[in-house]
C-alpha cells in the first residue's frame, strides 16, 4: 500500500508534541512493508521556529532517523496530481491549511481511488469549534480521532460509521530504557508552556513540589514566558529550552522520576486522552506521577504510574518513588509491559491498516464498524 501523509510538521518537533507519534507510525507502516511518503510545508511554523532558534543544523539529522521514508517539503507550487499519484491511503492532519485540506478532498470527490482520512489530535473541536468548521471534510472517507471522547464529537456531527478512535502511542525503536545512562537528577519534565493553559497546574504539581522537596530537576520546552522562567528558576529548576523529541530518552534516563501535567482543556473537556509524554515516559522506563486526569478508556492499569489529586499528594508520591526502590521498579515493569503489549506505534500502524481495509470493504449504509484494537 502506498501511504501519503500530509502533516504541518514532521521533520520539526518544535512546540509539536505530535511529532513523536507521526514519525513513529510512519516508521511502523514502512516496517510493515508499505511505501510511505510524507509532505510538509516548507514554511511551517514549527520548522521555521526550530531553525530560528537553533539554526538549520537543528533538523539536519532527522532524515537519517527514517530510512526508507520519503520526506518532501512543498510550497504554493505543489502539484497535487503528482503528489497523490498511485496513493492507496492519504492521511491529512488537522493542522494543515484549510486550502490544502479542501484541495485533497476535491481530488477524492472527483474520483481519486485512494482512501482519505482526516487525523485530529487537538482539543479545538471543543475549545474552538469554529476553527474546525472551516475544514471541508465532505469527501473524506473517515476521521481518526485521538480519543474516544473526540470520536463522539464527530459522531454527533454525522460521522457515525466513519469516525475511529486512534490513540497516540510510543515509538519503541527510539523510546526505550537506556540502562547505561547514569541518573544525575531527581526529576525531569518535558513540555511546552504554550499559552499558559496549565500555568497554575505546573505551579502546584511541578514547581512547588520540587522546591519543597529540594529536588534536582530540569525542565525542557519552548514558549515559556519570562515570568514562567523566573518562577521555575526561583524553585531551583534548570530550564533547558527546546529538546528535540528523539533526545527525550536520554533526558528521561538521566532522571529518577517524571510527572504528567496535562493541559486544562484535556482534563476538563476531553477526558481519557493522555499526553504523548505518558507513552514516552513509560516506554523509557522512568517512574511517572500524574496530576489529575481521567483514564476513561482504561488505557493504563493500576501500578503503571501514581496519581496525585493535589500538590500535597504529588509531594508525597514523588518522595515515595525516589525513596522506595521496590515501588519504582514495580512501576517501571508495569509501565513497560503495558506499552509493549498495547501501545506501540506498530500496534497503531496495524490498526490503521485494519481501518482502511474495513472502509474499503464496507457499505456506507451499514452499521458502525468495530475494528479489533480500534473503536468505530
Amino acid at each position: 500500500m502506498k501511504c501519503v501523509l500530509f502533516y504541518h510538521a514532521f521533520t520539526s518537533c518544535w512546540n509539536n508534541g505530535n511529532a513523536h507519534f507521526l514519525r513513529g507510525y510512519a516508521r511502523a507502516l514502512h516496517a510493515l512493508g508499505h511505501e510511505v511518503v510524507v509532505f510538509e510545508p516548507i514554511d511551517g511554523w514549527s520548522r521555521l521556529n526550530a531553525i530560528r532558534e537553533s539554526g538549520s543544523q537543528a533538523l539536519q539529522d532527522i532524515g537519517q532517523l527514517f530510512p526508507g521514508i520519503c520526506i518532501r517539503r512543498y510550497d504554493t507550487s505543489l502539484d497535487l496530481d503528482e503528489a497523490l499519484d498511485g496513493a492507496d491511503l492519504v492521511v491529512v492532519h488537522e493542522w494543515n491549511s484549510p486550502d490544502v485540506i479542501a484541495q485533497i478532498g476535491d481530488k477524492r470527490a472527483h474520483g481519486a481511488p485512494f482512501t482519505l482520512l482526516f487525523h485530529d489530535t487537538h482539543h479545538r473541536a471543543v475549545t474552538a469549534p469554529a476553527e474546525l468548521a472551516q475544514f471541508d471534510l465532505d469527501a473524506f472517507d473517515g476521521v481518526l480521532a485521538f480519543g474516544e471522547v473526540l470520536r463522539q464529537i464527530y459522531m454527533k456531527l454525522g460521522w457515525a460509521d466513519r469516525a475511529y478512535t486512534w490513540h497516540e502511542a510510543a515509538d519503541v525503536t527510539l523510546y526505550h530504557p537506556l540502562p547505561n545512562v547514569e541518573p544525575t537528577e531527581d526529576l525531569v519534565w518535558i513540555g511546552n508552556w504554550g499559552d499558559g493553559e496549565r500555568g497554575a497546574e505546573l505551579g502546584e504539581f511541578l514547581v512547588e513540589p520540587v522546591a519543597e522537596l529540594k529536588l534536582r530537576a530540569s525542565v525542557y520546552g519552548v514558549r515559556y514566558s519570562d515570568d514562567a522562567i523566573r518562577t521555575i528558576q526561583a524553585a531551583g529548576i534548570r530550564h533547558s529550552g527546546w529538546l528535540p523529541a528523539h533526545w527525550a530518552p536520554v533526558a528521561f534516563a538521566s532522571a529518577r522520576a517524571t510527572v504528567h501535567v496535562p493541559r486544562g482543556p484535556y482534563v476538563r473537556s476531553l477526558p481519557g486522552i493522555p499526553t504523548i509524554r505518558v507513552f514516552e515516559a513509560l516506554a523509557c522506563g522512568i517512574p511517572l506521577v500524574s496530576a489529575p486526569w481521567s483514564d476513561d478508556e482504561g488505557m493504563f492499569p493500576d501500578g503503571a504510574y501514581l496519581k496525585a489529586a493535589d500538590g500535597t499528594e504529588m509531594k508525597r508520591a514523588l518522595r515515595a518513588v525516589l525513596d522506595d526502590r521496590e515501588l519504582s521498579s514495580a512501576m517501571v515493569e508495569t509501565g513497560l509491559r503495558t506499552v509493549r503489549e498495547r501501545h506501540t506505534c506498530r500496534h497503531r500502524a496495524q490498526q490503521l491498516v485494519d481501518i482502511v481495509e474495513a472502509i474499503r470493504g464496507s457499505d456506507r449504509s451499514s452499521q458502525p464498524l468495530h475494528i479489533a484494537g480500534a473503536s468505530a
